[in-house]
């Protein structure tokens, strides 16, 4: 009988999707806005079926304020934020592994790509579903290359990325960013802290990481991400969010106000991009 009610009020539900699509907002920066990514997205690590990356702890043990949580809380736009980012997360699926660990797994992170998928999948507009109530998708900084529990494998068999793989993490980036176009939003990308701005020896310390990057290949990855995502992702929107970037005492996630910052910049650009349509 409870099953019987609960399949009513899904098909119910199912059936009024239309007529609200209908009057959903047209105004871009009154839509649903988007958002994937690592721990600056969300700061939460995903569960699946009860197992998650190290056990499903939240950055600052649930203190702190992500990029996505910002950008609900932000007065320049609606609150609509479907955010399917995953901290610890990189543009590839992969597992994880606890450090000095010799296996890796269960427990895993998905893709950018699927990340995607599954905020469409939110917004997708009945009963073709392959139309969005959505314009844009806040893409963010992902772990890769970072330190050595960003590859899937165990950190004693990481060392540090070649240029080449720097540059297949841009190619996965453009990837995503291309996806979204095909699906008709614009994505907004992030320009990754300088260097400077991180302390990334500390943030190998407290997380008992094997290595962290070097200053010279943050650069190189830094600039090559968000070059070739100016050049190869028509269209995208990429912001310097983070120019005022303080951490909060790990060397590598942002305070409160810095989160508050970058969510202001994202709101300010689709305000004007609305207004300059």
């Amino acid at each position: 009988m409870r099953m019987t009610k609960w399949m009513g009020l899904a098909f119910t539900a199912l059936a009024l999707q239309p007529a609200l699509a209908d009057t959903a907002p047209t105004d871009p920066s009154r839509l649903p806005l988007l958002i994937i990514g690592a721990s600056y997205a969300e700061g939460k690590t995903p569960f699946n079926n009860g197992i998650a990356p190290l056990g499903g702890v939240s950055v600052g043990l649930g203190s702190y304020l992500s990029v996505g949580q910002a950008l609900t809380r932000s007065p320049l736009l609606p609150g609509y934020v479907i955010n399917e980012g995953q901290a610890g997360g990189t543009t590839f699926a992969r597992s994880a592994c606890a450090p000095g660990a010799s296996t890796c797994g269960p427990a895993t992170w998905d893709s950018y790509a699927t990340q995607l998928q599954k905020a469409l999948a939110r917004v997708a507009v009945p009963p073709s579903f392959n139309t969005y109530n959505a314009r844009y998708v806040v893409i963010l900084t992902p772990n890769d290359c970072l330190h050595a529990d960003a590859f899937g494998v165990p950190q004693s068999t990481t060392q540090p990325c070649t240029a080449a793989q720097m540059n297949q993490v841009a190619d996965r980036l453009i990837a995503v960013g291309n996806q979204a176009r095909a699906a008709g939003l614009t994505p907004i990308f992030d320009v990754m802290p300088r260097y400077k701005q991180l302390d990334l020896p500390l943030f190998r310390s407290l997380y008992g990481l094997a290595w962290v990057i070097s200053e010279a290949d943050y650069n190189t990855l830094r600039t090559v991400t968000s070059s070739r995502v100016r050049s190869e992702v028509p269209g995208a929107v990429v912001l310097d969010i983070w120019k005022d970037f303080v951490h909060i005492g790990d060397g590598i996630h942002p305070t409160p106000e810095t989160a508050r910052k970058a969510a202001r910049t994202i709101g300010i650009e689709l305000l004007q991009r609305d207004h300059a349509h």
